[in-house]
């Protein structure tokens, strides 16, 4: 907690407006990564068919929006720090609803590839590194829990709009379901980031948190704040960049190729479907539990022994005998991939304020998005020297590790001097 907040309330104040602005950034989180994220797969296929094109030809387009929106995080970051979000996400949205419409009329690749790129563009706008940083600002005691309701309810997203996509294929085709969808996008995102969305508490005479303050008080003391070039300056920044850089490639890499990697480790296919599926429940457990954790263990101690999960999950997958092997896998991977939503944006509020928040938060995530993007054909490309998945079970379990020293090792070695 921060020296000198008030401790009116021993829990969240329910009529405190922050909570209407986290709950309508859980639905639009929500939509947006179901339609932006999720979905992409759904048309690979009939894409493909029509058009002709081939799997390395549309993965490299959901490869380059990743890394788009990545390097965006900067510029979108600043442009939070100085604006808010409001204009931010309502533009963002009113871009995605459009490209999503593009996207259901194109028919060569190059106009595929920069639809794609634009969405990326739109991710970085209205995804999680925004709604993070409006969250960093609304809220202080209660950070981990909004959250949480961000990030539970975002948690269903592929649940709800893969089978959605699906059967919107199958009644009006892709090209139709993917009008149906911007249509979708566009209903459910941008009237709430435009009425809802508001830049500081401050500005509706309220208070972060929403906690009353006592009559003749200045309210919450100001929370310790350095700028982006101060934030670079300190180790902690850089060692915090390799440790979740280290994190999402092991996340990605092993996301994208869970499917073959378990069906080549000899399980059947009704199996690694279970696996999967129990991945997703795990996640969610893991996000209940690592926020009630956060408010009373360090977040450095906690965030690295998350992610160190990572690491057992794949170890479990090299030493372990069949079912345990599996299981191992799907309870540490799950409970690592639902941490490491949280543990980003927690560590980076604790550390830095939210005043530069979306500038320090998009310089680390335009650092995480090159590893991201290189770690799925990283393993791809160990799979085709070696014939088989065991060369980067190992290169990403040593990375894993890796990645949770770097958390523990961030920790500041002294208070961050005020500016």
């Amino acid at each position: 907690m921060t020296p000198g907040q008030p401790m009116t309330h021993p829990s969240p104040t329910t009529s405190y407006y922050g909570w209407r602005i986290a709950w309508a950034l859980a639905l639009t989180q929500t939509i947006g990564f179901g339609v932006l994220y999720y979905t992409f797969g759904v048309f690979v296929k009939p894409m493909e068919a029509e058009l002709g094109w081939n799997r390395a030809e549309t993965s490299a387009a959901f490869s380059l929006a990743l890394l788009v929106s990545g390097l965006a995080a900067i510029p979108v970051g600043r442009w939070f720090d100085r604006h808010g979000a409001r204009a931010l996400m309502t533009a963002g949205s009113i871009w995605g609803a459009l490209l999503l419409w593009g996207w259901a009329h194109v028919h060569n690749l190059t106009t595929f590839y920069l639809l794609w790129a634009g969405l990326g563009l739109a991710m970085a706008m209205v995804l999680y590194e925004v709604a993070f940083a409006v969250l960093a600002v609304w809220f202080r005691r209660y950070r981990p829990r909004a959250m949480l309701v961000v990030t539970l309810m975002a948690g269903l997203a592929s649940t709800i709009f893969v089978p959605l996509s699906t059967w919107l294929v199958q009644l009006a085709g892709w090209r139709g379901a993917l009008e149906i969808l911007a249509l979708i996008f566009a209903l459910g995102t941008i009237p709430l980031h435009a009425l809802v969305l508001r830049r500081r508490p401050e500005d509706i005479g309220q208070v972060p948190d929403g906690e009353a303050v006592a009559p003749g008080s200045r309210g919450p003391a100001p929370e310790t704040s350095l700028s982006a070039k101060e934030a670079l300056r300190q180790p902690t920044f850089w060692w915090l960049s390799l440790g979740f850089a280290l994190s999402r490639a092991t996340s990605i890499a092993l996301t994208a190729h869970m499917v073959p990697l378990l069906t080549e480790k000899g399980y059947t296919p009704a199996l690694v479907a279970l696996a999967a599926g129990g991945v997703g429940v795990v996640q969610l457990a893991g996000r209940i539990v690592y926020t009630p954790l956060s408010e009373r263990i360090s977040l450095f101690h906690l965030s690295g022994a998350f992610l160190g999960g990572y690491a057992l999950s794949l170890l479990g997958l090299l030493f372990l005998p069949e079912g345990a092997g599996l299981w191992a896998f799907v309870l540490f991977f799950g409970l690592a991939n639902g941490s490491i939503s949280l543990a980003k944006p927690a560590l980076v509020a604790e550390i830095y304020g939210a005043k530069h928040y979306g500038t320090i938060s998009g310089s680390m995530t335009s650092i995480v998005a090159v590893a991201q993007t290189i770690a799925p054909f990283g393993a791809g490309a160990l799979h085709g020297l070696s014939g088989n998945y065991n060369p980067a079970l190992w290169l990403f379990a040593t990375l894993a590790a890796i990645s949770a020293l770097a958390i523990w090792q961030a920790r500041p070695r002294a208070v961050l001097a005020q500016p």
